[in-house]
This record gives structure tokens, C-alpha cells and sequence, in this order.
């Protein structure tokens, strides 16, 4: 088997700039990156040095500027953009920083979108998402609305949303940021489980040393570009979904 072949992200000479001339940014410089499936992996470095421009990337919400992306085998850029939204709402679940929840819905109906817009039923879709709210602590908050909701349980929020639909790949962006260390150490198990698979992987970003313990890979970033990559720690207990209780589960 061939490195493409094993991968879930392979990305080739990946440059991202922003503006032109004087105002020329190069935010990405010549990135070659690879995530294989069924691993964990962690991405960190400095603010500022690229990773989040590396994940939107990757995650097909910026085009490149130059190099490639291919995402199990599938190169985005190729593809038709209506292939390629029903590619990414069929395979990709994205936690971002922002949470971006819809504030007229539930804590339920946010986690439901991707089903919605996969063709679930609504009663069946806000189920298995109220459901999936519960192994994350939130069974008694399902029915609140996000602004009735902490920072943290907005973030648990957002990755219900992202794992509802059991995509491929998930990436995260600073999944724990909000969170206390009970939580988050429950919330990267629950990562570390969804990765647990030959078909699937989990890419987050990171500043948080505390988890470090779960990743198969660390690649460390910096000034735009995968300056080492070093195998993780994960350990056994990480491997097992729900093995966890939140203790403090209103943070």
C-alpha cells in the first residue's frame, strides 16, 4: 500500500498566501503533510505560525494557492463544487473555535444539522443527536439554547455536531480550549475512540500540553511549515468510547 493509499489527508506543496504586492502574505510555504487513517493526530505550534490556514485547507474552506489536497484518495480541488459540498457534508465533520452555533435552535437541533441535511428524519436526527449530547455530559441540557449555554458546553455542542454523522475525518480546532481538564480529557477520549478506525482519522489543533497523551502523531508547525513530526502517546485507556464521566459537566 502505497502512502496515499493509507492516508486520510496527503497534502503536496500546499502555499496559501494573502493579498498581493506590498501586502503579500505567505501564511503557507510549501507544506507537504500527511495523516494517516485510523490515527489521531495532533497538529501544534506558535500562534500565528499557519495551522488553522492548514486545517481550512485541508477541510476545503480556502483554496490554495498553490499544491495539492486529497482527502482519502479524492483530490477537492477537482472536483465539480457541488460534488465537492456533498463530498465534504458526507465526510468531514469541523469543530471550529467559533462553536458557531445557530442561536434559534436547541442544543439538540444544532447537534442534528448534519443529519438534517443528509435527508434524516428530523425526530430521528435530533434523537441520535440528543442522544450523542448525552455521552458528552449534556443529556439534561438538550433542549437549551446556546445562549443558556456556557462556553464549554457550547463546545461539546459543536462536537456533537461534528461527530453526529460519523465522517471520515473530523478536525478540530482547539476542541479543549473551553473546557476544564476533566472535560477535556473525556472529550479527547471520545476523539481518540472516533479515530480507532482503518477508514477514519481525527486531526486537531492544539496548544493544550495536557492532552498531548492521546495523539499517535505530533506534527509541530511553525512559520508556515511542518518543521518535524514525532510519534504521540497515546494510551490504551484512550481507546475506549465512553470510558470517561465528566465530572463537571455545567462547565
Amino acid at each position: 500500500m502505497t502512502p496515499l493509499d493509507s492516508s486520510a489527508v496527503h497534502c503536496t506543496g500546499i502555499r496559501k498566501h494573502f493579498g498581493e504586492d506590498d501586502a503579500r502574505v505567505e501564511v503557507l510555504r510549501g507544506v507537504d503533510y500527511t495523516v494517516r487513517r485510523g490515527e489521531l493526530s495532533f497538529l501544534v505550534g506558535p500562534s500565528g505560525c499557519g495551522k488553522t490556514t492548514l486545517i481550512s485547507v485541508i477541510a476545503g474552506l480556502l483554496e490554495t494557492s498553490s499544491g495539492e489536497v486529497s482527502l482519502f484518495g479524492n483530490h477537492l480541488a477537482r472536483m465539480p463544487h457541488s460534488d465537492r459540498v456533498l463530498f465534504r457534508r458526507s465526510h468531514l465533520g469541523f469543530v471550529f473555535q467559533q462553536y458557531n452555533l445557530l442561536q434559534a435552535l436547541t442544543a439538540a437541533e444544532n447537534a442534528a444539522i448534519p443529519l438534517l441535511a443528509a435527508g434524516v428524519r428530523r425526530r430521528e436526527a435530533v434523537d441520535r443527536a440528543a442522544a450523542l449530547l448525552d455521552r458528552l455530559g449534556l443529556g439534561s441540557r438538550t433542549a437549551a439554547y446556546p445562549r443558556q449555554l456556557s462556553g464549554g458546553q457550547q463546545q461539546r455542542v459543536a462536537l456533537a455536531r461534528a461527530l453526529v454523522h460519523e465522517p471520515r475525518l473530523i478536525i478540530c480546532d482547539e476542541p479543549t480550549a473551553a473546557l476544564d481538564h476533566a472535560t477535556g480529557e473525556a472529550v479527547m477520549e471520545l476523539l481518540a475512540s472516533a479515530a480507532v478506525h482503518p477508514d477514519r482519522a481525527v486531526l486537531v489543533v492544539t496548544h493544550d500540553s495536557r492532552v498531548f497523551r492521546f495523539a499517535d502523531v505530533i506534527a509541530h508547525m511553525d512559520d508556515g511549515q511542518i518543521t518535524h513530526v514525532e510519534p504521540g502517546r497515546r494510551t490504551d485507556a484512550a481507546t475506549h468510547l465512553g470510558s470517561s464521566r465528566l465530572t463537571n459537566p455545567s462547565a
